[in-house]
Parts: C-alpha cells; structure tokens; sequence
C-alpha cells in the first residue's frame, strides 16, 4: 500500500531520503503521522527513526533545505529536532529524528535505559499497532507502506491493541494506559477486552507518572467531540478513582423511602458532551466537569422533600482552587474564571422564575461580567433531562433570561461596571484615611445602584453618597 502525500510532504520526503542516502542509514517515518494520514487527519508532527544515528540525520537532513532549518539537540534522549515552515500553513513541519532503539524498565520509573536496535525492536516498544506503521524513505521502496505488526487491520477494525503483551506495555509506561484511552476517545475506537483488562490490573502504576503528563492526557481527552467516553473508560478503569478522586465521588445514586437522586458522575459527563459542540475553551469544559463536583459533600436527606444539595455551587467554588492544584492545573485567571462559573452556575436557573426583578437581572450582570454569555451556555448545557418537554421548556425559559439580560444590559450598562463613586472620592470628599466606612458608604452606593433606588449616573450617586454619609454621621471636610 502506498501513502497519498501533498507535494510539500513529499518534497519533505525526499530530502529526508537523501540525506539517510549519504550516511547510507534506512530511513523510516513512523507513527501518528502515518496513522493520521490514513484516516485523513491532518497531522504537522513527523517522526523519523533510522537504524543509525538519529542526530547525525537530522544535522545532515538540515543542510538540505534553504534557508536551513535550525537543529534543537536533546542528547539525553539521542533525539533532535528541526522545523520547516509551511507555504500552505501556518503551522510548520516539527520534524524528529531518533535512532531505533530498544529499552529496559526498571519498575520503579517510566524513563528507560536505552539501547540502540533494530527497526523490529524499535516498533515492539512503541504502545500500539496503529502508531507502528511506517512509511519508507529508502530507494528500493520509497514511500510504501511497512506494517509487519497489522496495525492497518487495526486501524480499518477500530481497534487499540499493544504490540507486545498488554501487561508489559502498561508496567513498563503506565502513561501508556492513559494515551489508550485518549486514542480511543479521539478516533472512537474500542479497545481491545484483554488490552483494558490490562489497564485495569496494572491501574496502580499511574502513580508512578507525573501529574503534568497525566493532566495533558486528560485535556486532550476534555477537548474531543464526545469526551464523556474517555471518562468513561478512565472511571471504569479505576484510573480515574486515582488520579481525580473527587470526581468519583459523584458517582451512584443512593435511595432512601423510595427517593433517590440522579447519578451525578454520569449527569457531569452529559453536561461535558452538551457543551463539547458549543465551545473549544477548554475551561468553560473544566468548568462543565466541576459545576456539580460539592454533591457529594453537600448531599443530604430531608424527611418529606428528599434529598437537597444546599450550597454546592459555593462550596464548590471552594474546592476548585485545591483540584487545580492536585491537578496541576494553572492557578492563574484561568482557575479564576472555572470557579466564577461553579459559584454562579445556579444564578441564571433561578432568573427562569416568574417575575424576576431588574434588580437580581443587574446582580447578575455585575457578577458575571464579560463572562456572562460563557455563564448561559454552562447553564444550557446542565439540561440533561430525557423529557423532551422539560428541556424545551427550559431551554425557552433560559431565551427569556437572555432577552431580560440583553434589555437590562442596555438600559445600565453593567458589565464590568464599577460604581461610578471610587473610595478615592469618598475619601477626598469627607477627609477619611482608608477604613471600613469608605467601603460601607461605597456599597451602600452600589447597592442602591443595582437595586434600581438611583440611576447608574455620577451626579445621582454623588448625592445619595453625601447622604449615606450624613446619616452616618460624617461631615464633609
């Protein structure tokens, strides 16, 4: 079989085959690269193994192009890199060579000692037979497919397979159980039963993995069109249970008197599919897995109403700060902004309500900000009825919301607002050092604003702020 490649591609190619023609080294792409290429996925990342030295080739390869592409070394690995840049893309070529190999694990880490091999030894550590494919770069048979492991059959049966014992493949990189179910996620294979048994016996060994190469897995997985598949997997797994235990803790429904509550593990992973179609910002998908992450903590049984999860929302918020730093997740605005959406994601559900007031609308646009429009779409997303009716009517009820919000926001002028009397002025006004009465005087004249007492103007909030102050006993200065 052989691989339709573009021009640019094939120019790549070639250049790639000469230079392993002058060290007289075979020469071979492999991995996503060839796999993304069969199914017609587009893929910038080329992986080229040679029986001989990989730095040696990527150094010659260099020299053949003009301008000629910096080379980035990484002798610990015996690998190096080269970039060429696309006059069809944006996104250039990130080239990387490696000499074949073989490796040796010691159990206690997923860094193996190395070994230079053959091509055959090469493809036997590599974690599936999809990723074993290759492309030749040599004279004889230059861009034919090599596929001595079956991983085309795989790929054409959808299925994710190791090319050695499962159990060997996961003991020796435990990342490797969690690329399995990234893959399975992204390309909506299966995997293999005796592969995922496999996952599930050697599931203890994650732990061995650092949490920045886990945490990337789980993004990519967040980031697919159905990611509730690969939570799936990573929950029945047991991998999940180690690496996000609070996200476990959602799972199953308890039942008391013949009252029970939705499963929330499950109801999450709809919430997260429901959103996946309405945004690429993998925070707004953070936020869809963690808008519900206080059940369990806030579960409790009231005799004649059932079960309540009073406060949630606040507690948390509470709790994203610690799982974004058990998570490795950044703690910066990003953080921020998931904990915004699961302290508020309750707030647009009670606005559905009859006869809501422009007051609690302009709360909500104080609140929320620019991020309000992220904020409704969480909220949409959390319909996970299978009553047709009721999501329709809900989903009516949230349009009715919107228009309120849309109507008060240009009435007042509240996103990002900021009263329009500072500390500053109350302070240069009444002669006050920075205390707690310039705060209790600036509220008051926020609140005042937002409950719709007085207009969102300077001069109306100045004067109310004088007579918040007077009644407080402060003379101006």
């Amino acid at each position: 079989m052989e691989i339709n490649c573009t021009d640019e591609e094939l120019f790549i190619f070639k250049q790639i085959a000469a230079a392993g023609a002058e060290l007289n080294v075979p020469v071979f792409v492999i991995g996503g690269f060839v796999r993304d290429k069969i199914l017609n996925r587009l893929d910038k990342d080329l992986d080229i193994v040679c029986v001989g030295d990989g730095i040696e080739l990527a150094q010659k390869t260099s020299q053949k192009f003009k301008p000629q592409p910096q080379v980035n070394y990484f002798k610990n690995f015996g690998t190096a890199q080269i970039k060429i840049f696309s006059k069809e893309s944006d996104l250039p070529f990130e080239i990387e060579f490696v000499g074949a190999r073989k490796e040796s694990y010691n159990p206690e880490s997923r860094k193996p000692d190395v070994l230079p091999g053959s091509i055959e030894e090469d493809r036997l550590r590599r974690d599936f037979t999809i990723n074993t494919m290759a492309i030749s770069l040599n004279k004889n048979d230059f861009g034919k497919l090599v596929d001595p492991l079956n991983g085309l059959a795989d790929l054409e049966n959808k299925l994710i397979r190791t090319p050695l014992p499962p159990d060997q493949t996961f003991s020796d990189d435990p990342l490797r159980m969690m690329r399995a179910i990234r893959f399975a996620t992204q390309l909506k294979f299966s995997i293999l039963p005796e592969t995922f048994e496999a996952i599930q016996r050697n599931s203890e060994r994650i732990k061995i993995v650092s949490g920045e190469r886990i945490i990337d897995e789980i993004n990519k997985i967040i980031m697919t069109d159905k990611p509730s598949i690969g939570f799936d997997l990573l929950y029945q797994s047991g991998l999940l249970k180690i690496i996000f235990p609070q996200m476990v803790a959602l799972a199953g429904a308890e039942y008391i008197d013949g009252k029970g509550h939705k499963d929330n593990f499950y109801h999450t992973l709809q919430v997260l599919d429901n959103i996946a179609p309405n945004t690429d910002d993998l925070w707004l998908r953070w936020a869809a897995i963690l808008h519900d992450i206080a059940k369990p903590a806030t579960k409790k049984f009231e005799d004649g109403h059932g079960w309540t999860f009073h406060g949630h929302e606040v507690v948390g918020g509470r709790m994203v700060p610690k799982i974004f730093t058990r998570l490795k997740l950044p703690q910066n605005e990003k953080m921020k902004f998931v904990k915004k959406m699961v302290e508020l994601h309750l707030r647009p559900i009670s606005l559905t309500k009859e006869n809501i007031t422009d007051s609690a609308i302009r709360r909500l646009l104080y609140d929320a900000g620019d991020d309000i429009e992220d904020l409704m779409t969480l909220c949409k997303a959390d319909i996970t009825s299978k009553n047709k009716q009721k999501v329709k009517r809900f989903l009516s009820n949230f349009e009715m919301v919107e228009q309120r919000l849309k109507e008060v926001e240009e009435s007042d002028n509240l996103r990002n607002w900021q009263p329009p009397v500072t500390g500053e002025i109350i302070m240069k006004e009444f002669n006050l050092p920075p205390s707690r009465m310039v705060g209790d005087i600036k509220n008051a004249v926020r609140e005042a604003i937002l409950d719709g007492v007085i207009p969102n103007q300077y001069d109306v909030a100045f004067e109310y702020m004088c007579k918040i102050a007077t009644e407080l006993g402060i003379e101006k200065k």
